[in-house]
Order: C-alpha cells, then structure tokens, then sequence
C-alpha cells in the first residue's frame, strides 16, 4: 500500500479538502485481501443490549463484508447463543449484564483477553445507555493496544474522558452520528449542524482520532488537520442499523491493515455507494440497514 505521507502531490492526505471519488480512492488502494482469513486480521465487535441485539448483529457482519478474515463477538449472554446461530462465522462470547441489560463493566477482564491478537476492535453498537457505556469502555478503552473504532453511545465514553483514545496514537476512528457529536463535544445539536464540517474538526483535534460524520454530506477529519468530503449517499440512509453497518465496515478494513483515515474514507464511501445502489434497485427510501451489506463487497470490487 502506498504510504500517504511520501505519496505522488495526488495523494489523499495531501489534499486540503479531496471529494471522495471512485479516483481518488483507487489512487490510495486498501492492503490486499489475496490472503488467507489470518492474513486479513481478527476484529472484535463488543456491545449489545438484550433488548437490541441487532445493531451488533448488523456491525459483525459488515466487517466481515468490509474485508477481515476472523470475527469475534462479545454481547450480552442471554443473546449470545441466538446471535451465533445467526452469525455462523463469528466466535460468540456471552457476557455478564448489568440490570438493565447492557454488558456489565465486570466484563472488562474478558473484552480485554478476546482483544489480545486482534487487528481491530469496535465497541459501543446496541449498548442501551450512556452510563452503561461509560462504565465499560472506561474499563477497558485503557487497556487496548490496537486499533479502535468507537460508534453509538459509546461515544458518551469520550464525553466523560475527552483524551480517552489519547493513548492510541491516532490508531482509533470515531463514528458517531450528528447528535452523539454534538454530546461528545457538549454542545447544542443546533451548532453542530449549522457547521458540521468544523464540528467534525474540533472532535478530531481534541480526541486524537479520526472521525467520521455528517447528515447529507459526510466529513472525514484526522488529527492534523485533513479532511475528506463525501457526497455519496441519500436519505434512504437514514434509517435504524445504517450506522452500524458503517462503523462496522470501518473495523473489517482496519483488520485488513488499512490506515485510520483510509479505513474512514473507503468505508463511508462504500457505505454511501451502497445506499445509492439500493435506491436504484428499492425506492429512494424504504430499503433496510441489512440490505446495505451486501452491496458493501460490490462497491469494494468496483473500486479496485
């Protein structure tokens, strides 16, 4: 894979505001997934609530679609069976609950050890509540030496530690949508949506991480300063699970060794792209959040 920073002037990162392009992507080709399953990495996908198991369901299966060769699951124990017989591929690991369902923060010892070995590891789809969130991944967001993807209420995490993936070393992306930004940076959702674009930005600098958001448009924001624009998409895209599929396809290519930003980028515009596609097969709306997954491994092939 190229290395955006010594790349051609045409390379992504070396742009001051790139649209995603079907061009600019194939000029930042993704790591090889020639390989066998161990060669494209283990991800790890932890949340869940025994009330909404299906947004983890949704997020397992879309990195696996995005590209990683071994699945992992961690959930809540009274879903963990139905959720391995619905996804055969995966290693389910039923875990304690606290009262209302959520994965119990005694569970950390467990999260942890499963992480060992793992390439990518994304927490937070389905968890039910922002102090059930908070008490488990400020257990074990600490204690993780691998490359991070934060999505739903676990973004409340960053709320309460706004240098919570500090540690990381920029090996961490933040997925949440326009709502949960504007609660991680505490404030108004009005403000966040009137300049998403250096809301984005301001996450990115104080968290250490990239982050991916938007509502019509998407932002993708480092660290540093760069950012990419996407237009790909529609409003069939906003449906419940849209999210979860993204943020999922962003660990699957993080397994594969993509970089933070790259792994952002391809998967917001594969999640796009596939959205596009099923508004030409379904309607404009109406399509569901499981139909995207399997447009994800199409829109990759177009794009290599």
């Amino acid at each position: 894979m190229p290395d955006p920073e010594v790349h051609a002037t045409s390379s992504p990162e070396e742009s001051c505001e790139p649209v995603l392009t079907p061009a600019v992507l194939r000029d930042w080709p993704l790591p090889s997934s020639a390989g066998g399953k161990e060669s494209r990495g283990r991800v790890l996908v932890v949340g869940g609530n025994v009330a909404m198991p299906g947004a983890v369901l949704l997020a397992a299966e879309a990195a696996l679609r995005g590209g990683a060769g071994k699945l992992q699951v961690a959930t809540p124990e009274p879903v963990a069976v139905p959720m391995a017989m619905h996804l055969p591929e995966a290693m389910v690991a039923g875990l304690p609950t606290d009262g209302a369902g959520d994965i119990a923060a005694s569970a950390a010892d467990e999260i942890v050890e499963l992480a060992s070995g793992c390439a990518a590891v994304l927490l937070g789809p389905g968890i039910g509540s922002p102090e059930a969130a908070v008490a488990l991944l400020s257990a074990v967001v600490p204690r993780l030496d691998v490359p991070v993807v934060i999505d739903a209420l676990g973004m409340a995490y960053l709320t309460e530690h706004p240098d919570g993936v500090a540690h990381l070393s920029g090996r961490a992306v933040l997925s949440p949508n326009m709502q949960e930004l504007a609660r991680t940076l505490g404030e108004e959702d009005e403000a966040c949506e009137d300049d998403p674009r250096a809301a984005i930005q301001r996450l990115a600098s104080r968290s250490k991480a990239v982050v991916a958001s938007g509502g019509s448009l998407t932002w993708i924001a480092t660290p540093e300063g760069r950012i990419w624009r996407d237009e790909s998409g529609g409003p069939g895209l906003g449906v419940s699970g849209s999210g979860d599929v993204k943020a999922g396809a962003i660990a699957g290519l993080l397994a594969r060794g993509a970089t933070p930003a790259q792994a952002a980028c391809w998967a917001t515009y594969a999640h796009g792209r596939a959205g596009e596609r099923l508004s030409a097969q379904v309607g404009t709306s109406g399509f569901l959040a499981r139909e995207l997954l399997r447009q994800i491994p199409a829109v990759l092939a177009e794009l290599a």
